[in-house]
């Protein structure tokens, strides 16, 4: 398959790089079960910038369509501007009208382990930066083990995004 034209998927971008831009430090890395125990949730703000995106048309050439495909990885940096992870994922077209929405699967690869994060992302096709979305967290690995909460993502440059997981 061709990769799609950028102008068709400047949302799918935004989220790739969202996803991906998810950095935390090792020594960082919240302690879930005593968040949770103290009857709080732990908040970790991220910066994420694109380092691989190919894109996978229904209709090479053409208009985008339904089940266009996005695949993308980041990498994650601390607020220290280190590189403490990355992000991987796909991102699904399945709505063209109304500024288009896609589905998004990604993985965040994070000292202790990973996060898994999912959800939709609306106004993909619309001119200008990629919009901003909040998926949810499926659950993780190691220190992350039956995570749950959210992400939020901005877009803050062309390429980078600053996400803000909020773990419950």
């Amino acid at each position: 398959m061709r990769p799609i034209r950028a102008a068709c998927l400047g949302t799918a971008t935004a989220l790739v790089t969202l996803l991906a831009c998810a950095p935390i430090a090792a020594a960082a890395a919240p302690d879930i079960d005593s968040a949770k125990a103290k009857g709080k949730d732990k908040v970790i703000t991220l910066i994420g910038r694109l380092a691989e995106q190919t894109r996978f048309p229904v209709n090479p050439g053409g208009s985008p369509a339904q089940g266009d495909r996005t695949v993308f990885r980041s990498n994650l940096f601390d607020q220290d501007g280190n590189q403490v992870g990355e992000t991987g994922g796909t991102c699904t077209t399945t709505r063209v009208d109304n500024g288009g929405a896609e589905v998004c699967v990604v993985t965040y690869t994070l000292p202790g382990g990973q996060l898994s994060v999912q959800g939709m992302v609306f106004g993909i096709l619309n001119p200008g930066p990629p919009p901003s979305f909040d998926n949810g967290i499926t659950g993780g690995t190691g220190e992350y083990d039956r995570a749950r909460g959210s992400v939020h993502a901005d877009t803050i440059a062309p390429g980078t995004r600053r996400f803000t997981i909020d773990l419950d």
